[in-house]
């Protein structure tokens, strides 16, 4: 009898949990650590909510959570900004790592030890404008230009084999694709952006929702936040241990990136912040204002809406 008894409760405290769906932006990897592990270690369920994670459809992230479709979900400042600014009602509650970890790699035998080299070189993309716009902005401060760049939309193709077919350069992730290359043997110059400009320094990956969330169910995103600072925090604190929870709920992962993925992402999530997630104004207006230089916004953004810090524990 007290057996069914403690069924019958757990059934009823399942039943009486928020649902949410968590929209990612990519295939899952160490920048969503944290949300597996809060999912793995009941931190969801602590605050009352049913997470479930999903991978993005063809619409993508973003026009997924602005339309609703998904309560929360993972982007970049730079997307966000440009929602923003087409009036796509999406909001940043948090950012995912503290400092741009991104550049440009190539395998040292492509000769690319600084901006300049990009010239006479071919570089893989993904076709977006602010791919062409970055590269200029870094090559101009060193007397050479885009113009001298053969740009290609390489899709899906992964960096290895681009690199080794189709292009010199592109422009990856270090902690993933980089991590990658060490453990693979590959030797490569890194470029990273923020070693070329301060307003470079934005926020990737960060999570979203939209502005009816936060209007009408400000606690869900509260106790949303609550849970998964908690997930990072952890991700921080045990690497090792969170990694394995990451391999564990996505079995198709290369145990062995994972691994050295997130040991060298875990120190970068909170970095010198005060707390994991926060997110400062100039950071936004800086790569706001640059972005706006370099004709990729037709208008200025207004930075006190594009995101907030008011859903964080403190």
């Amino acid at each position: 009898m007290l057996t069914g008894c403690g069924q019958d409760s757990s059934q009823t405290d399942k039943q009486n949990l928020t649902e949410v769906t968590f929209v990612l932006d990519w295939t899952p990897n160490t920048n969503h650590t944290g949300l597996y592990v809060a999912q793995a270690k009941g931190y969801f369920e602590e605050e009352g909510l049913n997470v479930n994670i999903v991978l993005p459809g063809e619409a993508g992230a973003d026009q997924t959570v602005a339309a609703g479709k998904a309560d929360f979900g993972i982007s970049a400042q730079e997307a966000v900004t440009e929602a923003r600014v087409q009036d796509i009602p999406i909001v940043s509650i948090a950012a995912v790592i503290q400092h741009n970890t991104s550049g440009f790699a190539a395998p040292v035998e492509k000769g690319i030890q600084s901006p300049a080299d990009f010239a006479g070189k071919t570089y893989g993309g993904w076709g977006a404008p602010v791919e062409s716009a970055v590269i200029d902005s870094l090559m101009k401060q060193e007397g050479a230009s885009v113009d001298d760049v053969t740009i290609t939309n390489i899709g899906n193709t992964d960096f290895f084999t681009a690199v080794e077919r189709d292009v010199d350069f592109a422009w990856i992730y270090y902690g993933w694709t980089g991590v990658e290359a060490e453990l693979r043997g590959i030797d490569l110059n890194m470029l990273y952006l923020t070693d070329y400009s301060e307003k470079l320094d934005y926020y990737t990956p960060v999570i979203t929702t939209n502005e009816t969330m936060l209007e009408e169910n400000s606690e869900t995103v509260r106790s949303l936040l609550a849970a998964v600072t908690k997930g990072y925090q952890y991700a921080i604190s045990h690497p090792a241990e969170a990694a394995d929870i990451l391999i564990d709920k996505v079995p198709d992962l290369d145990p062995e990136l994972v691994k050295a993925s997130q040991e060298w992402l875990s120190p970068k999530y909170q970095d010198d912040a005060t707390r994991w997630g926060e997110q400062r104004p100039e950071v936004w207006r800086n790569y706001s204002d640059w972005m706006f230089e370099n004709g990729l916004l037709e208008r200025e953004l207004d930075v006190e809406s594009a995101f907030t810090n008011e859903f964080l524990p403190e």
